[in-house]
């Protein structure tokens, strides 16, 4: 088992570690690179995932709705803490809600579990970034108008898959497996950007970082236990399910809080010190899921 966490994790961290030395000495231009993988690379993925029909999404509707639950049990597990504590809920909150199911997610997931975990890691992935841009958007600006949300690539991309999977509509191979290479891209981009903006991280709020980074996956652990026992979820669901709870902070809360000009000093040290907090956190994580993964039926 200290084999397989190694060989899941060590892949990871040494990309993000490639983008943390690269950015450190060549300064890259990490947004135009993000804009590029959210608008090109990753729509293709999550449309040739779901447009396959080779996998049944039906299969995935527990999953997504565990995963939802996840996602905004967190912050409703958390919000008296953090009244308690006189912390400032647009600053603090999302962050603990809307996880690096992209950056970090889709990579550790796919490496832990194989390819026959990409639908499942992409659908725990939708779920999220549906709710950061509508829930979220609406906690950080009540007016913030939800048909924006349709104007998003992956947003479009996830209707257009799911509607060519219902529909039963055949697509070629040789235009799924180039969408699958061009939206392979994504998952190694994510994690070089990763570590770029790792670098960023701003000690000086270090005790909200560490908060945040204890927080964070604790909240979606405590909401994912109680699922994993009522849901009817698959072995493979279940391990996919507890890994997502317990990722740390997605970047994109940064870069979104940078927008709407909401501490973006103090989100960005809960984000990237919580992502360090993973190298702890992940193997812990991935050690119980393989155990319940690989369990003897």
């Amino acid at each position: 088992m200290l084999n397989h966490i190694l060989a899941t994790l060590l892949p990871v961290f040494l990309i993000a570690g490639c983008g943390a030395a690269y950015g450190r000495f060549r300064t890259p231009d990490i947004r135009s690179l993000n804009t590029l993988n959210m608008e090109l690379f990753v729509p293709l993925l999550v449309f040739a995932v779901l447009a396959d029909r080779q996998a049944p999404l039906a299969d995935y509707a527990w999953l997504a709705l565990a995963a939802a639950c996840v996602v905004l049990g967190s912050g409703l597990v958390l919000w008296p803490l953090v009244k308690w504590l006189k912390l400032d809920v647009k600053t603090f909150l999302p962050p603990m809600m809307f996880n690096n199911s992209g950056n970090m997610g889709v990579p550790l997931i796919v490496l832990a579990f194989g390819e026959q975990a990409l639908p499942a890691a992409v659908v725990v992935f939708i779920v999220e970034m549906l709710l950061h841009f509508s829930v979220g958007l609406y906690m950080l600006d009540p007016r913030t108008p939800l048909w924006r949300l349709l104007k998003m690539p992956i947003v479009f991309a996830s209707l257009l898959g799911l509607g060519v999977n219902m529909g039963g509509v055949p697509l070629p191979g040789w235009l799924l497996e180039a969408m699958h290479m061009l939206g392979g891209v994504c998952i190694p981009l994510m994690l070089f950007a990763l570590g770029v903006r790792l670098l960023e991280i701003d000690f000086s709020d270090w005790r909200t970082g560490m908060l945040g980074a204890l927080l964070c996956p604790l909240s979606g652990l405590v909401i994912a236990l109680p699922l994993m026992w009522l849901l009817p979820l698959e072995p493979l669901q279940l391990a996919v399910l507890l890994v997502f709870a317990a990722l740390p902070p997605a970047v994109l809360n940064y870069l979104v809080a940078e927008q709407y000009k909401l501490s973006p000093h103090h989100v960005a040290s809960l984000v990237l010190i919580g992502n360090l907090g993973s190298l702890i956190v992940m193997p812990l994580t991935l050690a119980a899921a393989f155990a319940w993964f690989y369990a003897p039926v």
